[in-house]
């Protein structure tokens, strides 16, 4: 009986071992997916996180923005929270505080209004988030970047093809961005630098609030009462230029006023070989967006960036900055430069025309 007792006893010892050792083993003898699975979720844990707030959609090119910055983030194995302002200063702040909230690594903005977003942000760097100013220079804000395109030089291309265009001279109008844009001040700087060489007579001038293109029509139709025979007019950027055009169309001047933009928009491109836009300055955004994401990542683990030896004042700050260089395209470059570049096919840019 004792015996019977004893093989009993060492019989439950033997499947109680069993029972345990299988259960330590169920983790690692999970099928090949699930481990990969299981992996994956364990490095988004991990994953670098970022704010990216967008002015707003509506213009063209910050869809392309945010699709290189996004993708480029991810295969740096960081997440990126999109949040689309709508054009509204309130809106970007609420989505700041969301993202202060939500303590991401990085914030990254697309600002609406560069002088709006100063004590927000100081509410991020308080709770030790870096923050970038993505295109447009957020005034007194101490931003950990600045990176861009170099506006000054934006300016100067404008200026130079006007002048191009127009070798007798004449009026020209400039219808502008926001004016508490800093970008703006800059393109303005360099714009004028160039002009003062010329015939090119500035008579009439405006700025499209928060870069509010639809406020150009009306800007554009009060300066072609007071000075119809204008020659030529320099537009804040493609999206003002569109509704610019639209009015010259309406008074039988389009392609008889030489107008400029900037951002190499798709219908920018097709109003040059139309006839109607005689020059955009082109940005590549991929490149930008592409060095924003790498660079987000880097700041998020405190990576020194020894490419970047520039700074730019925000008003109060001196802000390390990186610039890129923009190109002017007309009908003459457009094909070497948007088409071959892959930045428009060529069937889109010549919808309306002949190759």
């Amino acid at each position: 009986m004792k015996w019977n007792k004893k093989l009993m006893i060492l019989a439950i010892v033997i499947c109680t071992i069993c029972i345990c050792t299988a259960g330590c083993s169920s983790s690692s003898s999970l099928p090949e997916e699930d481990q990969e699975e299981e992996e994956e979720n364990r490095e988004e844990d991990n994953a670098i996180q970022i704010g990216l707030t967008v002015d707003s959609f509506v213009i063209e090119r910050w869809i392309r923005d945010r699709d290189v910055f996004v993708d480029t983030a991810r295969k740096l194995r960081a997440e990126v929270n999109v949040q689309d302002a709508g054009a509204n200063s309130q809106e970007q702040i609420s989505q700041i505080e969301y993202f202060i909230k939500k303590r991401m690594d990085v914030i990254v903005i697309i600002a609406r209004d560069c002088g709006a977003l100063s004590d927000v942000i100081r509410k991020a760097r308080d709770a030790g988030i870096k923050v970038i100013s993505y295109d447009r220079l957020i005034n007194d804000a101490d931003t950990d970047l600045y990176i861009s395109f170099d506006n000054c030089k934006v300016g100067k291309l404008m200026a130079q093809a006007l002048i191009e265009a127009i070798p007798q001279g004449g009026d020209i109008f400039m219808i502008q961005g926001s004016a508490s844009d800093n970008n703006v001040k800059e393109v303005r700087q360099g714009f004028d630098e160039v002009l003062k060489k010329s015939n090119l007579n500035v008579v009439y001038e405006a700025n499209c609030d928060a870069w509010t293109a639809e406020l150009a029509v009306g800007y554009v139709e009060e300066a072609l009462e007071k000075y119809p025979n204008v020659k030529g007019i320099m537009c804040g950027n493609d999206d003002i230029a569109s509704q610019v055009i639209q009015v010259l169309a309406e008074n039988q001047l389009a392609g008889n006023v030489v107008v400029v933009g900037q951002d190499g928009d798709l219908a920018a491109c097709q109003r040059i070989v139309e006839g109607t836009q005689y020059m955009t300055a082109f940005k590549s955004i991929e490149d930008l967006a592409r060095l924003a994401a790498e660079y987000s990542v880097k700041i998020a683990k405190d990576e020194e960036i020894p490419e970047i030896t520039d700074t730019a004042n925000d008003g109060t700050y001196d802000i390390p900055c990186q610039l890129l260089e923009p190109v002017a395209v007309t009908r003459e470059n457009i094909d070497e430069v948007i088409i071959d570049g892959g930045f428009h096919r060529r069937d889109e840019v010549y919808l309306n025309a002949d190759y």
